[in-house]
């Protein structure tokens, strides 16, 4: 695996935004987080049709291209894939990689159902391969932050965590209708694309979750196609809303929507506790509020952290405070934590097995709402 330099030979699989952010993320990641990590070499990358390939190539920096992504996939000069396609092709080039010894580095949701994201997890633990899944929001320094201001018992005993994400993107009932409003292509709608992202933060933040009481929502049932030939119905939810128990003890709720007007990128959450407590904003992602029940009451109230250099990894990528990371860079430290994961023979964070817990969450949570509201268990360990 890799060269005689040590370096590791990268295959991307889709040019689009998101693989353009896999691109850069490959390109910048041993230049900022350290010259220990292997070397990513920009092998092979696929798209189509050719044509495009070859213009993408160029642009992003890579050394072939093909539209025949099987090529990619099995390539001897490739050691690990990037997946960035629509989500009902990942199951099949997953495991396509994996089985040529491939590294796989898949963007989320896994796949379409619960049964093929089993099927991949078990698949990547047999082919002894590292994976990671694309859950950027979770690397950044801010949540890290608040990790172990948790883990430190700054807070007290986390008793309750509340979470939102919403994104306007389908607020528009004129808006026409995509492969995203189809099981088939897409899987679940608002909890596949967004909730799942809010999933693997509280997990992150509170544990486990042990059961879940859940309700989903079709707002725009259809919608008109891009031919203008009629509507295409709309086959998953734009909405859910969720209540949780952990396996600690503590309590929560989640709720997202892809129809929420106004609302670009709200990925907001609390955490309380006996003793006080944090709250994010990811469009203010750089900041993070503490409030501790400390002191005289009056003079207790919300102090703003700003990230900085004393936030891991923040100084990698500037010196400063107060001067931002932005979504891109949280690509960068999950290329990184690829890397270093296969240079150590270890696992990486969330691995397939990791992101399968956050994807038995978001089913759990449309399994509840078809059978009106009845609460789902969910394994734990």
């Amino acid at each position: 695996m890799g060269d005689k330099m040590g370096t590791l030979g990268v295959g991307l699989i889709g040019t689009g935004f998101m693989g353009k952010i896999h691109a850069l993320a490959w390109r910048s990641a041993r230049a900022v987080l350290g010259a220990d990590l292997p070397e990513a070499r920009l092998e092979l990358l696929c798209d189509t049709p050719k044509d495009k390939a070859r213009a993408m190539a160029g642009q992003f920096g890579f050394a072939r291209a093909t539209a025949d992504w099987h090529a990619l996939v099995t390539d001897p000069r490739v050691d690990v894939v990037s997946i960035t396609t629509p989500n009902n092709l990942h199951r099949e080039m997953t495991l396509a990689a994996l089985a040529a010894g491939k590294h796989v580095w898949c963007e989320k949701p896994m796949a379409l159902t619960l049964a093929e994201a089993e099927e991949m997890e078990a698949t990547a633990r047999a082919a002894g391969r590292v994976t990671l899944v694309g859950y950027n929001y979770i690397k950044n320094p801010a949540f890290d932050l608040a990790r172990r201001l948790i883990e430190a018992g700054r807070i007290g005993r986390v008793v309750h965590i509340r979470g939102w994400v919403d994104e306007d993107y389908q607020a528009d009932p004129d808006l026409p209708w995509t492969w995203r409003a189809r099981i088939a292509d897409a899987g679940l709608g608002a909890l596949g694309d967004l909730g799942c992202h809010l999933v693997s933060m509280v997990t992150g933040l509170g544990g486990p979750i042990e059961s879940v009481i859940a309700d989903t929502q079709v707002i725009h049932e259809s919608r008109p196609l891009p031919d203008g030939s009629g509507r295409g119905q709309v086959e998953n939810e734009d909405t859910a809303t969720a209540i949780l128990r952990f396996a600690s003890g503590a309590h929560g709720s989640i709720s997202t929507s892809r129809s929420a007007w106004g609302r670009k990128n709200r990925l907001d959450w609390e955490v309380h506790g006996t003793k006080g407590m944090i709250t994010f904003a990811q469009e203010r992602m750089n900041e993070l509020q503490l409030y501790v029940n400390e002191g005289p009451k009056a003079e207790q109230g919300f102090r703003t952290i700003l990230t900085g250099p004393d936030h891991p990894p923040f100084g990698q990528f500037v010196p400063a405070p107060g001067h931002q990371l932005g979504f891109g860079d949280l690509k960068v430290i999950e290329a990184g934590e690829l890397l270093r994961a296969i240079r150590d023979g270890r696992a990486a964070y969330p691995s397939f097995t990791d992101a399968l817990g956050f994807e038995r969450v978001i089913h759990a949570i449309a399994e509840s709402a078809r059978g009106d509201g009845r609460r789902m268990k969910l394994p734990i360990g």
